[in-house]
């Protein structure tokens, strides 16, 4: 186990800039009063470009030892947390992390190797704030003909997690339409889905349905090594839809050294296999087309 102390106390400009970041209204996090957002639990521990991030000792002993195996490849899963109290401007953060399991050797189409899943437990004053989980799978990638993919199968895009407060989006993307979330309470729209409205806390919603343009707000080049189904380099966008709300995709119709933010998109649904679409923005047509 390692740990560590944060690298500045919980403080109202980096509230400010996540929640202008995630378009975040609530007003729990403005004012004399305010909190800092509980998705923010991990950022207080981040160490940095200086790196200190706490992470145990046994971390790096365990990744040696599978990259020693063979299990080179990495790919994070999920991650899971839970907040026990808020945290609010001027609070000490201290964390300790460890390595909380390691599963048995697994067979996915990635390849064969081991899910490991993290724990950090984020303290103010020695009182448990929040805990942060977070799993990867360790492997060795499928080698064409090996158990893992008959050796005709093409490559397929990894699957996203659908759960019951998401389902109905990826039911709208099966249909070809961009739904986005709408508060019955404050009429706030909002994406990504979520089970609750971010301005007013109402749980009762309805949709609107994109009409499709957008602008790039900001974008990425992934220059990650050759992985099944993608290649490398390819431009991700956080597109701002023409409701306001923003959405990341991939950005395609042009090279991908050619997007710019501010860059005018329009909505397209891309076919990656048999049986399933996803929503990319075409800049080469922009909202004209």
């Amino acid at each position: 186990m390692a740990g560590g102390t944060g690298r500045d106390p919980v403080n109202a400009p980096m509230i400010r800039h996540w929640c202008e970041a995630m378009g975040d209204t609530n007003p729990a996090y403005r004012g004399p009063d305010a909190i800092a957002p509980p998705t923010m639990l991990q950022a207080w521990t981040m160490g940095g470009l200086a790196g200190n991030d706490g992470r145990s000792p046994a971390h790096d002993e365990l990744f040696a030892l599978l990259d020693g195996e063979g299990f080179t490849s990495v790919v994070a899963t999920d991650c899971e947390q839970e907040y026990l109290r808020p945290l609010r401007p001027g609070d000490e953060v201290t964390f300790d992390a460890r390595v909380e399991s390691v599963s048995a050797r697994k067979t996915t189409k990635l390849g064969t190797g081991h899910f490991i899943t993290t724990r950090m437990d984020v303290r103010v004053g020695g009182e448990l704030a929040g805990t942060h989980r977070f799993r990867i799978l360790k492997y060795a990638p499928a080698k064409p003909g090996g158990g893992a993919r008959p050796p005709a199968a093409a490559p397929r895009r990894p699957r996203p997690v659908v759960n019951r407060d998401n389902a109905g989006f990826w039911e709208g993307v099966a249909a070809h339409r961009l739904l986005i979330q709408r508060c019955e309470r404050c009429a706030t729209l909002r994406f990504p889905w979520l089970p609750g409205c971010n301005a007013c806390g109402g749980d009762a919603w309805d949709t609107v349905e994109a009409c499709g343009d957008g602008t790039v707000y900001s974008y990425v080049v992934m220059h990650h090594p050759p992985f099944p189904a993608f290649d490398p380099p390819y431009a991700v966008g956080l597109v701002e839809l023409a409701e306001g709300v923003r959405i990341v995709a991939g950005v395609v119709g042009v090279p991908y050294d050619k997007v710019r933010i501010g860059m005018p998109v329009r909505l397209e649904f891309l076919r990656v296999d048999d049986e399933f679409d996803l929503p990319v923005f075409n800049a080469g047509v922009g909202s004209g087309g």
